[in-house]
């Protein structure tokens, strides 16, 4: 019997216009074997949530640029708590300081992925977390 797929949203919280990155990232991913599915920009949070729901990903990734990482992060994880969702793995990547990254992590965020990291990185991070 085949391996079941991981399943990773990448999603463009708000009103971030650039998704390059993310772009390259759910490439990468799909090249890595996993199912991906890319929201395009300018999605809700509730928006987000509803397409983790109908595709029963196993994983959300948050694309911000936008420096509003830590608002959008608080959001969907009050919005998953308030569904009772707690089988999702959330990752946030994009422009993210430093000294934000604790912040997310106390959130429930399983991983932090600044711009720079290695895909390589990010791909052992996802593939990790789920484990099947």
């Amino acid at each position: 019997m085949a391996e079941k797929r991981i399943k990773v949203l990448v999603a463009k919280p708000g009103l971030d216009g650039h998704d390059r990155g993310a772009k390259v990232i759910a490439l990468a991913l799909k090249e890595a074997g996993m199912e991906v599915i890319y929201t395009g920009l300018h999605k809700t949070i509730d928006q987000i949530v509803n397409i983790a729901i109908q595709e029963d990903v196993d994983v959300i990734g948050l694309s911000i640029m936008s420096g509003a990482h830590i608002p959008l992060t608080r959001k969907l994880m009050e919005k998953l708590k308030e569904l009772g969702i707690q089988d999702k793995k959330i990752f946030v990547g994009g422009v993210i300081p430093s000294k934000d990254i604790p912040k997310l992590k106390e959130m429930g965020v399983e991983g932090v992925f600044p711009g720079g990291t290695p895909i390589e990185e990010i791909i052992s991070a996802i593939k990790a977390s789920v484990k099947k």
